[in-house]
């Protein structure tokens, strides 16, 4: 894909906008330098974003208007009716008009959602979008899906998840394989629920396709492995899985500030170990892996934290970028098309 990276921005949503979007923006692309080839659409108020950029170092974007801002605290019905218009509804709506390749926003998450559905509609065959996030291992990076979109999933929802969780990371990573594993109680064949057995099966057949590599079944303490960096299940565990996850990191952090400020000889300690201990830091910083993804769209949406600041906002800019100009969409509908070749030669 040679031509610009367009990328719509919704500034206006989520804590401390547009200020924290601006400054991500300046981020990326200091982070980025050797990048020349993308262009950004900013939706918000305009005098308001002018008179802040206008101080930074960036440049190819282009303001349009929108004095609509959804509020966070609107429930997804009446944010909808108030939201035609919006910040949020005028940047993903650019997929159609403007021709932008992806949209971002750290609004409402299942306000976006719902908007996202509306504008940009399902792919063929999809029963339900996926949410999609990053989740560090010890050998790189995981694409862990569903993370809370669809509380109920069905054999056909899960298959689909593993071919559009396959394409999301092959969009990122196009030098490593997706290697899938359905997360279970158990990593035996015989373990789980009757919807986990046959999902299996099914997957044990795509695996011949080429799209992935399927690892069978993934219990929560092996996801950080690395073994598998596609790790699927319904959006009720999954989430479950990531607050858990995040809470866990959050206290092996806190605690561990703790213990090397706890007296003269820890403060010593930690002075000597500072290298280590910031690499540890780094590691587990969760602004590194901002950034959902929807997967089952027509048109990619990506999900900022909506308290994250100016960092992590600008990481979840570079998710962007990445599966946009690794053709993300493309990659889902060829996967796709391998589940509707099996249900045709099983007829």
């Amino acid at each position: 894909m040679n031509k610009k990276v367009n990328i719509s921005i919704d500034m206006m949503g989520g804590e401390n906008s547009p200020d924290k979007t601006i400054d991500g923006i300046e981020i990326f692309i200091k982070r980025n330098k050797n990048l020349n080839d993308y262009f950004f659409y900013l939706f918000g108020d305009e005098s308001l974003i002018k008179e802040k950029i206008k101080k930074k170092s960036i440049k190819n974007y282009e303001i349009i208007d929108t004095n609509i801002v959804v509020s966070d605290d609107l429930p997804a019905l009446s944010a909808l009716k108030k939201g035609k218009g919006s910040s949020m509804w005028k940047c993903i709506e650019s997929q159609n008009l403007l021709n932008s390749d992806v949209s971002l926003s750290a609004g409402n998450t299942g306000v976006l959602l719902v908007m996202s559905k509306m504008i940009l509609k399902t792919l063929e065959d999809v029963d339900k979008p996926a949410l999609a996030g990053l989740w560090p291992n010890n050998k790189g990076m995981n694409v862990v899906l569903d993370l809370g979109a669809n509380i109920e999933c069905s054999e056909k929802n899960l298959i689909d998840f593993s071919e559009m969780g396959a394409a999301l990371y092959q969009s990122l990573y196009p030098n490593d394989m997706a290697k899938v594993a359905l997360l279970n109680i158990g990593s035996e064949e015989i373990k789980g629920t009757e919807l986990l057995k046959s999902t299996y099966s099914k997957l044990k057949i795509l695996d011949e396709m080429g799209d992935f590599k399927f690892n069978g079944y993934i219990e929560g303490n092996h996801i950080t492995k690395g073994d598998c960096n596609v790790i699927v299940t319904d959006g009720f565990t999954g989430n479950i899985a990531l607050k858990t996850a995040e809470g866990t990191a959050n206290f092996l952090t806190d605690n561990l500030k703790k213990a090397l400020s706890a007296n003269i000889f820890s403060k010593i300690s930690s002075l000597l170990s500072y290298f280590p201990l910031k690499k540890f830091k780094n590691k587990l910083d969760p602004r590194k892996y901002n950034g959902a993804i929807f997967l089952g769209l027509k048109g990619p949406v990506v999900k900022s934290h909506g308290s994250t600041d100016s960092l992590g906002f600008s990481y979840s800019l570079e998710v962007c970028y990445k599966i946009a100009k690794g053709q993300m969409i493309d990659k889902i509908k060829y996967n796709l098309g391998h589940i509707k070749k099996i249900k045709n030669d099983e007829k």
